[in-house]
């Protein structure tokens, strides 16, 4: 049960709302300092910036007990869609241990991550997305979060904002800080440990300061946990099989269901011996229990089949950090001062995620390693009966098929996809800066930056090795007639230039070479092969030899290089004139960035040879920018009735990109304080983003995506509109001689949902996108409240000529649900013929490309508040921060004339975010508890919703909110020494039902110990 006193301290701070600037902990003298922020080149005090900044700072950090820093700014409102460690782990689409920063839930490209307000290199290939991880955890002096029209004064790519990390500057002394944290299960183990050393020297005109970190995080399999290992307590909501068609409004679409299997495939093999596509044995010649199905979910309940639990992988892969610093400083005069940055980081993710998998091979009946119970079963002719129903052979053709048996199977025994990601980071900074005559100053530096990436892929399936190896006989029997009990592959026994197992190729189950010829390529046929049998009736029975022929060890690699020159000056009138609110401050500038980025995979993935790849090629690209900037503050009024000051401010960034040609970003911005305790501000902006390098140069290569058909007679009455889908359906349906009122995607039901390839690669014709920004706030400060500081911002990004490339399902889609004609259908192809399996009308190819059609807008915002009080005397004092986001809207549409979708509450996207934080302080003594909480999110889509009122019960509408409650306690010896403890999650929220981690996480309740030593002058 959720404490009654944190749930009204969390009210309390929604009520009160909260605070962006200064999160650190302060005395009182500092919570009214003002302080300088970033967000702008000339230089002013916090409260006259015109821009809305969340700033987390290095004790907000440490208190969170987190070592991952995404983990900890994806508590912030505006991050709260960000990419974790969770969610690229396993079975995911993302890149294997990659952190990146998804600011108002816009997109990961569309946020600028910069450290001390200059560009970082990007951590995936062909992006501008930045990973985290690289960046150093102990050196920051805290984090500034920015929106409203930044762009135009960091660049372009940050249209929904700017992510700010600051170092320390001029460190002198030695800190050495270190800390281990284990979940409740005794699992999820996490260390950090780091040394940060500095010093001054000439007359304190110099420093140098070295800085090194660890962290190490464990790997938890979804195994590990009951939620996602034990079958019994894993639930996944399937189609009613009351309703498989969800015609009856009195039955439930969707059923809750545990024990789910995928429906026909086992790990030791189902045997499928009479061509009905439904096994009937078990791969040791067991009897096949099929379990209880459910209608087109390709699940059943119980039985011999593979368990949907323990299935995907890992909840966290296992990492390892590893980050050294060089901060060097040397001021020769007031004039010039030397600076250096120098940065490398390895971090290394070893991730597993799902096995390979078969769907009916064609396993003959001569192979002397099928058990006798399966051979015997065997019903003669049933293949040769499946290939003439599916088209696989004309009817009146006199060619046989053998006899046989059909083999389903899930091979954890074979090889768990996975890999190693190994990631080298540079970056150096070297630059020089000074005063000039009056209060001009200039600053030009030279950033470089680069990211070399290693993908170690140990045991991916070579298909070609491994029909080959399946394909075993006797090899007496085969030569002789006169068995000799001797197992060989039966490509061994034949000459050069034999097709491997035809039959299986035949069937549709691989494309040797990518061609379909069935002429090895990774080896010769004949005696000298190198095959090893390969048996798979049966779990672990496999000869370790066959295991090691038939997998390879896929070795890619990727290097992003980035070059940025920059300079600048800034400075004011005032030597030479004043308005009436001061002198006007004024920066210019220009810069020179070059992006690189080439992505080199594995030679054999080019050839279509391995399981459950698609062609990929290389990709290589890259642009060069060349941009001017300049920024104004204009002080209008200043210490007059009502107006303590007044000032009206503007930007502008012209740009001239390689690819896209000239852009123009701009903004301009009003302050208003009319008396010390309220400010007023607001921001209107046109920001832009140039498409990346894959967007542009992403090469033509295959790509797998499960679709459904949506003119198959099970979905055609789906649509927004269905008479419209159905209509269109009809017609292309039609001019293929297809009935569309008995069209289904294949002969056989199994198959209406497929994996199906296509095309993808990028678009060399994109433009940029623009988005329009416009902020409004106000920061109270009351004077009857001692050190209360209250903030309120709206903000609202209109986002048009967005790139996007559509889904393959929506790209089908919208062929059949838009009015034709239309650009859609143009990159869908259908069978014209019967092909394998697969009947005419059958969705053969798609081509999904980048374009500039997608639309966003978003609007709410950002409340809070600090407070720094002591009630009673000699009590210590307490502090109370909370950051809150309010979110109004959230839409994207993704191509013209799609459906709108309303993305607001969708998962990771709430109606409210509320991280809040109470500290009490006393002598020596800290205590900190902290509450981040979300509010409810969907489990069904608005869309499906609207057209399925009864697609659940009510009560599984909605995922519940997110609620953690976290505690630290610590004790400072002669401001020397600090060791702290403390628990996150403390009450052990779980996640919601039918969920494995959201949105409560799948760590638990997690404890942590750790100590700072400061050796500091």
């Amino acid at each position: 049960m959720r404490p009654s006193t944190m749930t009204w301290a969390l009210r309390v701070g929604l009520l009160l709302t909260a605070l962006p600037p200064a999160m650190a902990w302060a005395t009182e003298d500092e919570v009214l300092e003002e302080v300088q922020v970033t967000g702008s080149r000339i230089s002013r005090p916090a409260n006259e910036s015109p821009n809305p900044v969340l700033t987390i700072s290095a004790a907000d950090i440490q208190q969170s007990g987190l070592t991952n820093l995404t983990d900890i700014l994806v508590q912030s409102p505006q991050l709260v869609g960000s990419i974790t460690t969770t969610q690229s782990s396993g079975t995911t689409d993302y890149p294997a241990g990659v952190n990146l920063l998804n600011l108002r839930n816009l997109g990961t490209n569309r946020t600028l991550v910069l450290v001390n307000g200059r560009r970082h290199i990007a951590g995936v290939p062909g992006e501008a997305a930045v990973d985290v991880n690289t960046i150093p955890q102990d050196l920051l002096e805290r984090v500034d979060v920015l929106t409203g029209g930044v762009s135009a004064i960091y660049g372009a790519d940050g249209v929904s904002g700017v992510v700010n990390f600051i170092t320390k500057r001029d460190f002198e002394g030695v800190v050495v800080h270190g800390q281990y944290g284990l979940s409740g299960h005794g699992d999820a183990g996490n260390t950090f440990a780091s040394i940060t050393a500095g010093q001054n020297f000439a007359d304190s005109r110099g420093n140098v300061a070295l800085s090194y970190e660890f962290t190490g995080n464990s790997a938890v399999r979804d195994s590990d946990r009951k939620r996602g290992g034990d079958p019994k307590h894993t639930y996944s909501f399937v189609f009613n099989p009351a309703d498989p068609d969800g015609s009856d409004p009195a039955l439930y679409n969707r059923i809750p269901v545990n024990d789910l299997r995928w429906a026909n495939s086992s790990m030791d093999g189902a045997i499928d011996v009479d061509g009905d596509l439904t096994p009937d044995f078990r791969g040791g010649g067991q009897a096949y229990d099929l379990g209880v199905p459910y209608s087109d979910n390709g699940y059943v309940q119980g039985g011999s089949s593979t368990p949907v639990a323990g299935y995907f992988g890992d909840l966290q892969a296992r990492t390892q950090k590893h980050v050294a610093n060089m901060l060097g400083s040397f001021e020769f005069s007031d004039a010039a001062r030397l600076f250096f940055e120098g940065k490398y980081a390895r971090t290394m993710t070893w991730n597993r995620s799902q096995p390979t998998y078969d769907f009916y091979d064609i396993v003959q009946s001569d192979n002397p390693l099928m058990p006798a119970a399966i051979r015997n079963a065997i019903a003669p002719g049933a293949i040769d009966a499946d290939f003439r129903d599916f088209g696989v052979i004309d009817e009146n053709d006199p060619q046989t098929i053998p006899d046989g048996v059909l083999l389903t199977r899930d091979n954890f025994d074979l090889s768990v996809k996975g890999d190693t990601v190994t990631r080298d980071t540079v970056r150096s900074v070297l630059g020089i800066d000074g005063n000039l005559a009056g209060n001009t100053k200039y600053e030009l530096s030279y950033t470089f930056g680069q990211s070399s990436i290693h993908y170690d892929e140990p045991g991916q399936r070579i298909d070609e090795r491994f029909f080959a190896a399946l394909d075993a006989v006797d090899e007496g029997q085969f030569l002789t007639g006169t068995p000799n009990g001797n197992t060989r592959c039966r490509i061994d026994l034949q000459p050069a230039g034999t097709q491997i197992n035809p039959y299986n190729i035949m069937w549709g189950n691989f494309k040797p070479g990518g061609d379909g010829s069935g002429t090895p390529q990774t080896f010769t046929a004949g005696a000298n092969s190198g095959c090893v049998p390969l048996d798979l009736f049966g779990k672990g029975v496999a000869d370790p030899k066959a295991i090691a022929w038939i997998n390879y060890r896929v070795l890619s690699h990727s290097k992003i290089d980035q070059h940025v020159v920059s300079g600048s000056l800034t400075g004011d009138s005032e030597a030479l004139f004043s308005l009436p609110g001061g002198p006007i401050g004024w920066a210019v500038g220009a810069e020179y960035r070059k992006e690189k980025s080439a992505d080199h995979p594995d030679p054999i993935l080019a050839q279509q040879l391995l399981w459950g790849y698609s062609y990929v090629t290389d990709e290589i690209g890259s642009f060069d920018v060349k941009e001017a900037f300049t920024e104004v503050s204009l002080p209008l009024l200043r210490d007059l009735p009502a107006v303590k000051s007044l000032t009206l401010g503007a930007a502008v960034r012209l740009s001239d990109y390689s690819t896209v040609g000239k852009t123009t970003t701009w903004k301009t911005d009003l302050n208003w304080v009319p008396i010390d305790q309220i400010s007023l501000r607001g921001t209107y902006s046109e920001a832009v983003r140039a498409p990346n390098i894959t967007e542009l140069f992403g090469p033509r290569q295959g790509v797998f995506s499960d679709i459904y058909d949506p003119c198959d007679i099970k979905y055609v009455g789906d649509g927004i509109d269905p008479a419209l889908r159905a209509s269109n359906c009809a017609s292309i349906l039609g001019a293929l001689g297809v009935n569309p009122a008995t069209f289904q995607p294949s002969n056989n039901t199994a198959f209406a949902t497929t994996t199906q390839q296509g095309t993808s690669g990028g678009n060399a014709n994109l433009t940029e996108e623009r988005a329009k920004t416009w902020t409004a706030g106000v920061t109270l400060r009351p004077q009857f409240v001692p050190n209360l500081a209250l903030t309120f911002d709206w903000y609202d990004i209109r986002l048009k000529k967005a790139i996007s490339t559509p889904e393959a399902q929506d790209l089908i889609n919208l062929c059949v649900d838009t009015p034709q004609p239309n650009n859609y259908c143009g990159l869908v192809t259908r069978l014209t013929a019967n092909q394998g399996t697969y009947t005419p009308g059958f969705i053969s190819n798609y081509i999904v490309t980048p374009q500039n059609v997608a639309q966003y807008t978003t609007s709410g915002a950002d409340i809070g508040i600090n407070w720094l009080f002591t009630p009673v005397a000699d009590w210590g004092s307490f502090q109370f921060k909370s950051s809150a986001g309010y979110l109004k809207d959230l839409t994207f549409i993704a191509l013209p004339n799609a459906p709108a979708d309303e993305q607001r509450l969708d998962t990771y996207v709430p109606k409210w975010t509320v991280n809040s934080d109470l500290t009490w302080k006393r002598g020596p003594v800290l205590v900190n508890y902290g509450v981040n909480y979300f509010s409810k999110t969907r489990r069904f889509s608005k869309e499906l919703r609207d057209a399925q009122p009864d697609v659940s019960d009510p009560k599984y509408f909605w995922y519940k909110d997110k609620m953690l409650h976290d505690i630290q306690a610590a004790y400072t010896w002669d401001k020397r020494i600090k060791v702290y403890a403390g628990i996150n999650n403390l009450y052990n929220a779980k996640p919601d039902f039918a969920s494995e981690t959201y949105p409560n996480g799948w760590e638990g309740r997690t404890f942590y110990l750790g100590f700072d030593c400061s050796l500091n002058k």
